[in-house]
């Protein structure tokens, strides 16, 4: 098999030793949903999205005449107001009225901003006025002046139905975005298929874009790599298979993208025989392995501890000009961990600093993370330490590791302590870190500390609608 194009001559004479290497894989493993992040990590998912307000901000900072700081801080306390006159919205009050009255100027962002305080209501008021909260500010405010809705703030006020389960409201957005001639991007499918319960309805969704005129797949080659990246981002992996056969039956070609996402498909669905002939199609079609195939067969590899064939194809990268990043290593020290090989773990993450590269926060927390999983909580911790030294501050996956393997080895006080340490270094902790704490310490009995913590949380305003299915749990032992 003879890859060609981007590793040129060079690559073809090397391309049987990378098929030797690969070929010592395993093939039975399952990819895990960090590594995929990982791997796409650089893609930008809706750069017309990203252009839209860009542009916005552009125009602002040439119309006003205040500092750009300035603008925003101004634009942010009229988004407050606003607010505070939209939850006053009822029988009695015509919040319209009063809109009109306070002469606020509107822009793209003081929409967003808005938008998005109603998006964050969701949980605490009725979903139904939640989602006639926004409906009421995004008519009023598209009827003002010069302005007109980007699809910025269309896929905003979309979120708002989906999350509020207003689903036929959210598709009438995407009629009036079509309507109004605003392109259809990766963002608006994925907010779309993501409300999709149904496999049924989701292929419905698929072929609607897939036909649609107006369906921006920018920076994608083609539509169908816009919509094979936004399943994969949503772990639609049987679609993806759908997707991809509908593709090669209207005649599309597939690209090297198409390619990576559809064996990122086929391994999550233990399908390695069709694996392989992905990537042999691959070749025979004159497509070279770019760096994120490399970071795939990496960690099947890892997750096949396979550490001697990874080597080699670490060793293959190099000589036909790929150098491996930092991503690549972590990828398979990650697949390593999962496979329980913690000695293969500690090689490749010297190898990092060898080969040059600095180590990284995501790196720092794989590695943390194969000491926890090998109870060798005090290697964890000095990591831990050393993210430090060096200058990175852990971020809440970090936290969350080494606060699950101090729970492991119950030394819950500095797990708690470790809890309200992150407050002061900027880290807020999510559901998980609760989580981990709360159920630890019920599960060791310590339903007094537990309380302690879910108050905490209360304190913070985190998660209250989850609060008390903590208090729920094991109340029965309590008596």
């Amino acid at each position: 098999m003879n890859f060609v194009g981007v590793l040129g001559f060079r690559a073809n004479r090397k391309i049987s030793s990378f098929y030797c290497i690969w070929r010592s894989m395993c093939t039975n493993m399952e990819m895990s949903d960090d590594t995929l992040k990982k791997m796409w990590q650089n893609a930008e998912f809706d750069s017309s999205e990203s252009g839209d307000i860009v542009n916005e901000r552009r125009s602002f900072e040439e119309e006003c005449v205040y500092p750009r700081s300035k603008f925003f801080q101004c634009a942010r306390v009229d988004a407050g107001r606003v607010l505070d006159v939209l939850l006053e919205d009822g029988p009695g009050i015509d919040s319209r009225a009063v809109l009109n009255e306070m002469n606020v100027s509107i822009n793209g962002f003081l929409v967003r901003e808005v938008l998005l305080g109603i998006l964050k209501l969701k949980d605490h008021i009725n979903k139904t006025r939640c989602a006639k909260l926004g409906y009421k500010f995004f008519v009023w405010s598209g009827a003002r002046g010069k302005y007109q809705h980007t699809a910025d703030a269309y896929h905003m006020i979309m979120k708002i139905f989906a999350e509020c389960e207003e689903l036929k409201a959210m598709w009438r957005m995407v009629d009036e975005m079509t309507e109004k001639g605003l392109s259809l991007s990766a963002r608006t499918f994925n907010i779309v298929i993501c409300t999709c319960g149904e496999a049924g309805l989701a292929k419905k969704v698929v072929e609607r874009f897939i036909r649609s005129q107006t369906f921006n797949f920018r920076p994608f080659k083609n539509s169908v790599n816009a919509i094979l990246h936004s399943l994969l981002a949503i772990q639609q992996y049987g679609l993806i298979e759908w997707v991809h056969e509908q593709m090669l039956l209207e005649g599309h070609l597939p690209d090297v993208l198409t390619y990576n996402i559809t064996m990122c498909a086929k391994y999550r669905l233990g399908k390695m025989d069709q694996f392989h002939r992905l990537l042999d199609e691959m070749g025979r079609n004159g497509y070279s392995p770019d760096l994120h195939t490399y970071n795939i067969l990496l960690h099947v590899l890892g997750k096949g501890n396979k550490p001697l064939a990874a080597l080699n194809l670490l060793n293959h990268m190099k000589e036909v000009g790929m150098q491996p990043t930092v991503l690549h290593f972590t990828t398979l020290i990650d697949g390593l961990s999962r496979a329980g090989n913690l000695e293969a773990c500690k090689y490749f993450f010297d190898e990092i600093t060898k080969s040059g590269h600095a180590l990284d926060v995501v790196c720092y927390t794989v590695m943390i993370t194969c000491y926890v999983s090998a109870f060798e909580i005090k290697q964890a911790q000095a990591l831990f330490n050393e993210m430090f030294s060096k200058g990175l501050l852990p971020n809440v996956y970090t936290y969350n590791t080494m606060i699950r393997g101090l729970c492991m080895v119950k030394k819950f006080d500095e797990a708690i302590s470790m809890l309200k340490e992150m407050k002061s270094r900027d880290c807020t902790p999510n559901f998980d870190v609760y989580n981990t704490v709360v159920r630890n310490l019920q599960n060791a009995g310590h339903f007094s500390k537990a309380h302690d913590v879910i108050k905490l949380m209360e304190s913070e305003r985190q998660y209250p609608h989850l609060a008390d299915k903590f208090r729920h749990v094991r109340r029965w032992e309590r008596t």
